[in-house]
């Protein structure tokens, strides 16, 4: 079955694939015509339009003059991204002892799979280029000129300016990491228990975890929390009118589980109630307000969930809560839902945080992280991810859930919010949305041909055009209003914090109203004040208190916000101060280049179900495209998807549709998947998710590789019943497996899928392709390898390429068509994993953009600077540091281990006290303790220059004689720095020091660390246990100041 996507069938102008001698290059194809030397005028300054004299948008194309010799400028982004100079590359290449970065190569990767040909991919773009390129696709995206009232989990926002600037596009807050090391990440900590007070609050349940990915998958999450209360229910009843998009995804996740998902009317009578009496579902899930608008009240449905012992999960709306009755109140277990219309732009589909909170009971059960209470080592109050054994990575193949990343960044963006509105800004604008929302009732029904089908609402109407759906909908799109097209004669309009009256005229126009806005809203006004107050809400309208905590009551005007956000800020490490040099997770340069697109309105303003994307989103599906195009390139495959938005979903997606291959070749009893114990905790969470059974396979211990021997035998052992081998490729020990293609052979002998983990994908680009050694299948974490910043815990992409078979079980969606073919995409397909069809829209752009202005030859000297500067690091250690695995010539992948485990026995100290005394430094910690116990995992990645990579070495050299000093009994363990550390300000500077080392070694331990410069901890080292002993996961009582 061939699939063509529907990315591929945007006719956009194609550039040259293969010839890097072009002078002139037709770049897109535009929807307007702009000079880029008149750029003000013309419009552009809205967009914050570069100049470019040389560049000239046209009807037809964008035409980039391409210099000469005489008068080549001599920048280049590839000397912008990759940190090294030249120089410094033959000083790394003189250490290894070898001669080029070409043999740097041969010494690595295996000559088995090592490409004899380079990609085939466009010139590179300049970053004045690319500005202008991204400004033109962004302007073929003629939804933003439409004003979009579908709803449906989505609605228009304003972003504050000041958290746009401060927060959203500041590297302060996007190039943090996942707050694993608390004492350098207690600003974004205390954001992220600030959002967890927030949705606490708004929902009236006591626990709330720290974002998941969206609003869908947040359902399928609570679909997990049910099995794990009660396993023996295999039964789950979905309320017909929640989100259509939310029912898929939890019938996607169900199936997995062997659940059968019931739809039905949760409120009706008859069976459903009596087997919901009976307890004979796991969960019942519910939408309020309902997808159509609907109030209804669900509280006898709860007493009855409750005492049936069943999960009553309900799908809601932040704005809403601040005026209707919260879930909490009503009895509901679990509560969830999107948090995007809290200042999060549309994106056409996200990244967005979705919120989830839940009762006492289920709080170890609770998916993702949190953010909880604790102390440090001076008795302070200071924050920490509590619980920190994620369940995936402790119960691996047993678990539900194989959430790994959040969404930080956005979560923050929606919790600064509702700190910057407060609790009367927030009740202000649902009022105003849900005045707006009369009015338009009023003059929907003064128009005398269409019936409001809801009686009770928040924000949205249901319409009942009758015979004339088919022209309000066509006068509707000639006047640039997308609406939601419903099921028989209806359509749904939803409103938002971004009407106006003249955009209220505009709506009731199109409904040949006959009464003016400013009559619609007087008449909405007289029935607010008049006896029948509760007619639009149902009586349902909330009494309780939100947001009562000082914090949301503290900063409404900007300059409070900004001075909070920077106190903040300045509380956390982010890459702006050095390197973090995480083994599996590259945290590598996002160029401002790459993040300034994410900012254009006409990629972050649009919703992802407008009609006739074709038109209506040309510029982002030719993005897209040109994205899809060189991901291929790079990998091999046949086709890609973007809807997975995170890593451990490309993950989940992947095994899904190697599942559905064999299904459909009718060997559904393939359900054996074969996973390294050395691989990440998601890979088997995620198999046993997908309805796999997990089969650990043993490494060795002097290489790290995968036993063949074992290999085989498992695969022998399940010939009949393989489903797929996962693996990481390099591996997760960081060394290039000698025998992976013969891995891939055993595999596919006995009827199995290769499924490749690309986490470790940096080290591969230009120079071996996954397809060329047999992997039928692998995720890509775009936020690791392809420049997306980590945005302190998420967002994150994951999307998945897989070989020709393969294609027609890709995700679909219920709402948009992502393939060519069935009225809703490949009917092949399980289904859909993530709320949107194209997941993170919004931040494709990054990666596309880190592309465009690498080309094939930057990005395969970036994967050669990579392996070089892991290699260069590995050799200025192994003399001091054990170095546990390499590969066949000694050298390592893009990543090594250092082996800290015989500190424990000859000095006491231990991988966690190194991680600690790093902070002193300045730096951030490797990853710690994974793939294997009590070591560090060390990945510089190619944008760290060498002076980077030396500070580090340095500073692990000066740590490795302290760990000597103890050794040699110079010092004892109890008081050495590396127990103490890190070393806060206010000890350091406090009245008393008693310690046996001077203050200047605990604070400035290396030359490189200066006052004017020094990075300083605001906390010590935290109490791990005191923090699980006493859970607290929201801010202080208010009576607490």
């Amino acid at each position: 079955m061939t699939r063509r996507s529907l990315l591929t069938r945007i006719a956009f102008s194609p550039l040259s694939r293969h010839s890097s001698s072009v002078k002139r290059r037709d770049v897109s194809s535009a929807a307007v015509t702009v000079n880029a030397a008149k750029s003000a005028s013309a419009g552009f300054a809205k967009e914050n339009a570069v100049v470019i004299d040389s560049v000239e948008v046209s009807s037809s194309s964008v035409v980039v003059d391409r210099p000469t010799a005489a008068d080549h400028h001599p920048d280049s982004f590839v000397d912008r991204h990759i940190g090294p100079r030249s120089e410094d590359i033959e000083k790394m290449l003189q250490t290894l002892d070898v001669k080029s970065l070409d043999e740097v190569m041969d010494l690595t990767i295996p000559r088995s799979i090592r490409r004899e040909f380079q990609m085939q991919m466009p010139e590179p773009l300049s970053e004045q280029e690319l500005a202008v390129r991204a400004r033109v696709l962004s302007l073929e995206n003629e939804a933003k000129d439409f004003s979009s009232y579908i709803g449906m989990g989505y609605y228009n926002t304003i972003t504050p300016t000041v958290i746009q600037r401060n927060l959203m596009e500041n590297p302060g807050w996007y190039t943090q990491y996942t707050p694993y090391q608390p004492e350098i990440s207690q600003g974004r900590l205390e954001s992220l228990l600030n959002w967890q007070t927030m949705v606490q609050d708004l929902t009236a349940l006591p626990v709330a975890n720290a974002s998941l990915l969206d609003e869908a998958t947040a359902a399928a999450e609570a679909l997990g929390m049910a099995l794990k209360a009660h396993p023996d229910k295999k039964r789950v009843l979905l309320d017909h009118k929640m989100h259509p998009q939310t029912i898929a995804v939890v019938k996607t996740r169900a199936s997995g589980f062997g659940v059968t998902v019931e739809l039905g009317d949760v409120m009706g009578k008859g069976e459903e109630e009596e087997e919901i009496e009976r307890g004979l579902f796991c969960a019942v899930m519910f939408q309020y307000p309902d997808t159509e608008g609907a109030i209804r009240d669900y509280s006898k449905l709860t007493h009855k969930c409750t005492q049936a012992k069943t999960l009553s999960v309900c799908a809601t709306d932040l704005l809403a809560l601040s005026q209707l009755r919260a879930p909490g109140e009503f009895g509901c277990d679990v509560a969830l839902g999107s948090a995007q219309r809290f200042g999060v732009p549309l994106g056409y589909g996200g990244p967005h945080a979705a919120f989830f909170a839940c009762s006492e009971e289920h709080l170890r059960r609770l998916p993702g992280r949190l953010v909880g209470v604790s102390i440090d080592s001076s008795g302070n109050r200071a924050l920490r991810l509590t619980l920190t054994t994620r369940e995936q990575h402790i119960r691996r193949d047993k678990a539900t859930s194989n959430i790994c990343t959040a969404q930080a960044l956005l979560a923050n963006i929606a919790s600064m919010y509702a700190i910057y509105h407060g609790p009367k800004g927030i009740r202000d604008i649902a009022q105003m949305v849900h005045h707006y929302t009369r009015a338009l009732s009023v003059g929907v029904g003064a128009s005398g041909h269409f019936r409001v089908v809801n009686e009770t609402f928040f924000d949205t109407l249901t319409i009942d055009l009758g015979q004339r759906k088919g022209e309000i909908m066509e006068r509707a799109q000639q006047r640039k209003h997308n609406f939601r097209n419903m099921d028989n004669n209806k359509i749904g309009v939803s409103m938002d914090e971004t009407l106006t009256m003249d955009k209220l005229a505009a709506v009731l126009d199109i409904f040949h109203s006959p009464l003016s806005a400013e009559e619609c809203w007087k008449e909405a006004t007289v029935a607010t004040s008049s006896p029948s107050l509760h007619w639009a809400m149902g009586g349902f309208e909330r009494e309780s208190e939100i947001l009562t905590h000082k914090v949301f009551n503290s900063y409404h005007s900007e300059h409070l916000l900004t001075r909070y956000l920077k106190k903040l800020e300045n509380k956390d490490f982010s890459l702006v101060h050095s390197m973090a040099p995480l083994g599996s997770c590259t945290m590598k340069l996002t160029a401002t280049s790459e993040i300034m697109p994410i900012s254009l309105r006409g990629f972050n303003s649009i919703h992802p179900f407008v009609p006739n994307p074709q038109q209506q989103t040309r510029g982002y599906l030719s993005l897209m495209g040109e994205l899809e195009q060189d991901l291929k390139e790079m990998t091999g495959y046949s086709a890609i998807s973007f809807q997975p938005n995170s890593g451990a979903q490309g993950e989940y997606a992947g095994l899904r549709a190697i599942d559905a291959y064999h299904q459909s070749r009718g060997n559904s009893q393939r359900k054996v998947c074969v996973i390294p114990k050395s691989a990440h905790g998601t890979n088997p969470a995620s198999a046993q998710m997908a309805g796999l059974r997990v089969v650990p396979l043993d490494v060795d211990k002097e290489g790290g590789n995968v036993s063949i021997e074992q290999m085989t035998k498992l695969a022998d052992k399940h010939k009949h019943t393989l489903s797929a081998v996962m693996l990481t490729y390099p591996s997760t020990f960081g060394v290039f497996e000698e025998d992976i293609k013969v891995i891939a052979d055993i595999v596919h002998h006995y009827g199995g899928q290769f499924y490749l983990d690309g986490a470790n994908m940096n080290a591969l680009v230009g120079h071996c392709r996954p397809v060329d050694f047999g992997a039928d299948v692998c995720h890509l974490n775009m936020h690791k390898t392809f420049c997306i910043p980590h945005g302190g815990g998420g967002p994150g992409v994951g999307p998945i390429g897989v070989a020709q078979h393969l294609v027609p079980f890709l995700p679909n969606h219920p709402v948009i068509d992502v393939n060519a073919g069935g009225a809703m995409g490949s009917q092949s397909s399980p289904g859909p994993v993530s709320s949107a069809p194209w997941g993170s829209s919004s931040i494709l752009p990054i990666s596309w953009a880190f592309m465009r202005m690498m080309g094939s030859v930057g990005l395969k000297k970036a994967t050669e600077v990579a392996i070089l500067s892991a290699n260069y690091m590995r050799k200025r250690l192994e003399g001091e540091y054990k170095i546990l695995y390499t590969g066949k010539h000694g050298f390592c992948a893009h990543e090594f281990i250092i082996d800290t485990r015989p500190f424990k026995k000859t000095s006491g100290i231990e991988a966690h006290d190194i991680a600690k005394r790093l902070q002193d430094f300045g730096l951030h910690a490797p990853t710690m303790s994974w793939p294997v116990g009590n070591t560090l995992m060390i990945e510089p990645t190619e944008s760290e220059d060498k002076g980077e990579l030396d500070r580090y070495i340095e500073a692990l050299l000066i740590i490795r004689q302290e760990i000597r000093d103890i050794e040699q009994g110079l010092i004892l363990t109890h008081q050495s720095p590396l127990k103490h550390a890190p070393h806060t300000a206010a000890v350091v500077c406090g009245e008393e020091w008693d310690r046996v080392y001077s203050r200047h070694t605990g604070a400035f331990p290396a030359p490189f660390v200066q006052p004017a410069s020094k990075v300083w901890p605001s906390v010590g080292r935290l109490n791990d246990q005191y923090g699980d002993l006493n859970l607290a996961c929201s801010c202080d009582k208010v009576e607490g100041f």
